[in-house]
């Protein structure tokens, strides 16, 4: 072995062919619930967070923005996008709205991106933003809230509130903290005029749903586990609103 192949080890040298092979055989280190450790900052939620303020200063700025993206459950029928694209929209008139849900989500989101690894707490936001809408269309016959247009991150960020509540118990800590945020934001979506509180229960359930999934899983099977309970939320919630709209004989597509 000649010197520029020789590489220190504890005990002697190894040359470049054993350092990688030591190297593709050393696993990957994972998260609790299975998931890839891939270094102390939260990119995801900064990344969410930065489109969502992106997209705030889009509204500002550009005529229609907001329109063109927002939800409603008449709306969401014949242009389906609408089920995410507005958990990335927040009322162009009260900063408050947008500030308030960004605090709340970098509150939670760190620690459940750190637990659960970045593709599963990726894939809780985004399915609990889109729960959040299903529950505005799933309770619009009993509302009467077809054409009430809903914008903002809540039914995602009550997704990562059920999540995380789940995912505290399960690691046997305290959850009583989460759970007093958990109620007082459910007394102020029915006390506040205006707050959509059907996206709120939506998102909530939905995260709690996929959380339990991705906590409880044996640990030989996460990753299989997340995917089928994925698809499984994915197609309870089509359903829950094709049904929905097909009862109130509203065309969906």
């Amino acid at each position: 072995m000649c010197p520029d192949c020789q590489r220190p080890a504890p005990v002697g040298i190894q040359c470049v062919d054993c350092v990688a092979a030591a190297a593709r055989a050393q696993r990957a280190p994972q998260t609790v619930f299975g998931g890839q450790v891939r270094g102390a900052r939260p990119l995801v939620t900064i990344w969410i967070i930065g489109i969502c303020v992106a997209s705030y200063v889009l509204q500002l700025t550009i005529p229609g923005w907001t329109q063109r993206w927002w939800f409603s459950p008449k709306a969401g029928a014949s242009e389906p996008w609408r089920f995410l694209t507005a958990a990335f929209l927040h009322s162009p008139t009260s900063f408050v709205h947008i500030l308030f849900n960004m605090v709340a989500l970098w509150s939670v989101g760190p620690f459940l991106e750190s637990t659960l690894g970045r593709a599963r707490y990726l894939t809780l936001y985004l399915v609990s933003a889109i729960g959040g809408s299903v529950g505005a269309v799933v309770l619009a016959p009993v509302t009467g809230g077809w054409n009430t247009f809903i914008v903002g991150a809540s039914g995602a960020v009550f997704g990562l509130f059920g999540a995380v509540l789940v995912v505290l118990r399960r690691l046997g800590r305290s959850a009583g903290g989460i759970i007093g945020v958990i109620v007082v934001n459910g007394v102020l979506s029915f006390v506040i005029p205006g707050v959509a509180w059907q996206a709120h229960l939506g998102g909530l359930v939905t995260g709690a749903l996929l959380g339990a999934a991705f906590a409880y899983a044996p640990r030989e099977r996460q990753k299989v586990v997340s995917v089928v309970a994925t698809l499984v939320v994915i197609g309870g919630l089509t359903l829950s609103a094709l049904a929905t709209y097909s009862q109130a004989g509203v065309p969906f597509g």
